[in-house]
This record gives structure tokens, sequence and C-alpha cells, in this order.
């Protein structure tokens, strides 16, 4: 090992070392994580073992490492500060050449609990397709390779977007991760509902593409030495061997431009003078109102935490009905859960601002103050809730072919949608809390009480308010002929939910106005 990857591998060891310094909290948590990530690997080896024989243990083989790769390419942008070396700009200032830095950090990004989880699956992978001396020479190399590639591709696409990555539009870039995830984990249930109806048979058109795929390539190679072809082989190993060749001429041209080129994110625009608004602005109504809902639109665009909130929302009000109703599970009424999830965005409205909630409160002298600011609140909310409930209602329907029950699942969700505008602008005023702008709690310490009153008795309310629609709807499906005036719930819904909204801002109006103190002192708090 040359002198400059072991000091970079020292100095990887002494990052992980130095983080946990300090911190029983922290030890713990990376003990826990690196017990849970290398049982789970030593699952998967165990797995892949008892798949030796399987006529599609090759399919299933060549799937996992085409699935670990695409980890490894996305992870730096979800997670870009979970590695300190993968920011190669903290060492612009050293006089080293690009190519050993690229060996120096390849070696650094071998060490860690990844990489090691890496090459146990990766293991399992070759070995469930191995037979015979040639086929475990193969799987020695093809272990190796397949390895190589999914660091260097990390590497790649990290060095590629590390100014990005290190900004503050790059960090909110983390924010989709929950997307991701919850997606993820409902294609995983999906497709383990159609293996187990359908068998391990289902994977073979798809292995028969990746399998020619580098880092699949280099599992196919061993699976294609072991049946005896070797000319098969020989061409998927030397595309796996080609991949991480290509990837490490790439990621040095990258680490080359990026230690030599400047940073434009540092250069300072011409001044143009101040430009009038334009664009979906200037469709917002004048005055006050429009000035609380361009702000609250730029709060979802701009504030992480507020950003993370709607996206979470916005992922579970579709993943819920549609796929269950891709599974067959589902009911059209599932569509309501949209409406539901968006609607709690209007809960705690003034802890979202935090601190700065006191150059609203000095704008409010009256409860007719109050109500304007609300109102504007609530119809930048409408903004992005109506269209977004109706999409997923209108989607779900046609995935169930349900067109009759259309309206009037429309009209229910129109209604919970106001409902819950109008208990969360009354929980806003009685129930303020403080959501920190730092770490990932989303409750100030000592507000956690608060918070589940608000939220979780504003929902409760927020269903009773729903009784009329409800009876309504529930008394047109066991009626005799009640399906023929369904269509009377699309405005029935939606007429009660705009008044329920209204009614529910002019009560939460006095309260806000006399209680300004009280939620100033709780939303600054953290």
């Amino acid at each position: 090992m040359t002198g400059v990857t072991a000091t970079v591998v020292r100095l990887k060891l002494s990052l992980v070392r130095n983080g946990l310094r300090g911190s029983g909290g922290r030890r713990a948590a990376f003990a826990v994580s690196a017990v849970v990530a290398l049982l789970f690997a030593a699952l998967q080896l165990l797995g892949f073992a008892m798949l030796r024989g399987n006529p599609h243990a090759d399919a299933v083989a060549v799937l996992a490492a085409a699935v670990l790769a695409l980890g490894w390419a996305v992870m730096p942008l979800f997670f870009p500060s979970g590695d300190e070396t993968l920011d190669p700009t903290r060492l612009v200032l050293l006089p080293l050449r690009p190519r050993p830095l690229v060996r120096a950090l390849l070696a650094a990004s071998l060490v860690g609990i990844g990489p090691l989880f890496t090459l146990l699956v990766l293991a399992g992978c070759v070995l469930s397709v191995a037979h015979g001396a040639a086929g475990y020479a193969t799987a020695v190399v093809a272990l190796a390779l397949a390895l190589l590639s999914c660091v260097a591709l990390a590497r790649v696409v990290a060095t590629a977007n590390v100014r990005l990555l290190t900004s503050r539009r790059g960090r909110d870039l983390a924010v989709l991760s929950g997307l991701v995830i919850a997606v993820g984990a409902q294609l995983v249930n999906f497709g383990a509902q159609q293996l187990g109806s359908a068998g391990l048979g289902r994977l073979d058109p798809v292995a028969d593409v990746l399998r020619w795929l580098p880092p699949a390539s280099a599992v196919g190679a061993v699976h294609s030495v072991s049946e005896g072809s070797y000319g098969t082989g020989a061409a998927q190993l030397l595309l796996a061997a080609a991949a991480p060749t290509l990837l490490l001429g790439a990621w040095a041209r990258g680490l080359t431009r990026l230690m030599t080129a400047p940073d434009g994110s540092t250069l300072q625009p011409a001044d143009t003078g101040e430009r009038p608004p334009g664009g979906p602005v200037r469709l917002l109504p004048p005055g006050r109102t429009g000035t609380v809902m361009e702000r609250g639109l730029r709060y979802v665009w701009r504030d992480p935490k507020t950003k993370a909130a709607w996206v979470t929302s916005l992922a579970i009000g579709l993943i819920v009905p549609v796929f269950n109703a891709v599974q067959g599970t589902g009911s059209v009424y599932f569509a309501c859960f949209a409406a539901g999830m968006l609607g709690i965005q209007m809960y705690n409205q003034f802890g979202q601002d935090t601190s700065a909630f006191w150059m609203v409160a000095m704008t409010i002298a009256s409860p007719r103050d109050a109500y304007v600011e609300l109102r504007g609140r609530a119809l930048a909310l409408l903004v992005i809730t109506l269209p977004y409930a109706a999409l997923v209602t209108v989607l779900t329907t046609a995935l169930l072919g349900d067109w009759g029950r259309l309206p009037e699942v429309l009209g229910l969700s129109f209604a919970l949608l106001g409902a819950m505008l109008a208990t969360g602008a009354w929980a806003s005023a009685r129930f303020p809390y403080s959501i920190p702008q730092e770490g990932h709690k989303n409750v100030a310490p000592g507000q956690a009480g608060l918070a589940w009153i608000s939220i979780f008795g504003g929902m409760i309310a927020a269903a009773l308010l729903c009784a009329p629609v409800i009876t309504l709807t529930i008394w047109l499906n066991v009626s005799a002929g009640g399906d023929a005036w369904s269509w009377v719930l699309l405005p029935v819904g939606a007429a009660y939910g705009a008044l329920i909204t209204w009614a529910g801002l002019r009560l939460a109006a006095p309260r806000t106005s006399a209680r300004l103190p009280e939620i100033l002192g709780a939303v600054s708090r953290g």
C-alpha cells in the first residue's frame, strides 16, 4: 500500500473513530446498525446457499447484483453526508495528482459496513451459481470485479454531483429518500406477492437482459462457466472487467475537472435590477391573501422540513390507494387517504414559521387580520391538495374500474379535506408547537404531548365533522334506487367542505388574535 493510500485509509478510520467519541448514543446506534446490517447480509448469504440447485437461482442472483449496484449509484445522492471522504473538494489544496488520489479514495471506500455488507451479498450471489473448479475460480474474479464496480459507480456519481450535494439544494435531495423508500417498499411487497403466486420463473426474462449488464454480468459469467458455456462466460467476464476500468477512468477525469475548474456557484450573477413577479405568482389574488399564499408555497418549495412533510404526504397519499388497487385488494374509498394525508399539513401552521412568526404576529391586530392570514394559508394548501386529491381519486377509480362511485368518493374527499382544514386552523391556534430546524426531530423537547393532541385530536374531530356526508353516502348505498342519486354527493361534499372550512377559519381567527403571545412563545422554542 503506497503512502498516499495508507494515509487516506487511516484518515477514513480516524473519521469513523472520532465520530463515535463523546456520544454513547451515537456509538450504540453505530453498533446496532452494524450488527443489523451484517446479520441481514449473513441471512442473505445463507438464503443464496439454500438456492443452490434451484433452476432459477441464476435469475435471483443476477437480479440481486443489479439491485446492489443501483443502490450504490443512488445512495450518494440521498445521503451525501454519510461518508466524509465522498467529498474530494476537501483535498483540493493538497499536492495530490488525480490518479494516486483515485487509488487512495478507492481503498478508503472499501473500508466500512457498506462494502462488507455488499461483499457478503455478492459472495452469496456467486456461490449460488458456481459449480466445478472453473466456476469457483471465475467466482473469485467475479466477486472482486462486482465489488469494485459498485464502489467505483458510487464514487463517479458522488464526484460528478459533489458541489450540488454540498449545497442547500443538494441536501434537499435527502428529502426524496423517504419517497424512494416508501415506493420501494411497496414495489418489493408487490413483487413478492407476484413471485409467491407465479414462482421465480417470472424473473427469467429480466435476468436474461441484466446478465449482460455490469456488474450483474459478473454473476452471469460464473453461471455460464459453471454450465460449460466458456465463450459466453468469457464475454460476460470481459464486460464485468471493462466496467470498473471505465468507471475509474471517468472518476479520474471528474476529479481532475473538480480540482482545477472554478466553482460556478461562488460567482455572483449580474445585477439586473428588481424584476416584477411573473409566472404562477401573477395568478394569486391581490392583497394580504395573495402574499400569504405565496409565502406558504415558498415554504413548501424551499424549507427542508416543510418540503419533507409534503413529499411524505404526497407519496403515501398516492401509494396506499393505488398499490392496493393494483394488487386487487383495495377499495375506491381508499382514495380519501390522499385528502386526509394532505389535510394534515394544515395543522401547526404557525409552528412552521418557527421564531420568524413574530414578523407575522406584528401584522395581526384584529380577528379580521387573523382570519385573512388563516384564509391565505388554507388557500395555499388547496392549490396543491384539491387537484392532487382529485387526481388520486380518478386514478384509483380507473384502476378498479368502478366509475359509478367516482362522484361520491370525490365528494367525500372534498368534505374530509374541508373538515381537516377547519380543525387544523383551530388546532394551530389552540395547540401550537415548535419544529426544530436542525436534526431530524419534528417536535421540540417537551412539546410532544401538544403535537399528539393537535394532530390526532384534530383528525378525530375532522372525522366527526364529516359524519353528515358519510351518513348520506351510506344511506344512498343501502337504499333502493340510491345509486341513481349518488352523483349528488359530489356537489354536496364540495359545498359542505367549503362551508365547514369557512366556519373553522371564523372560529379560529378570534382565538389566534387573542393568543398571539402564547403562540409566539410556543413556536419559538427549540
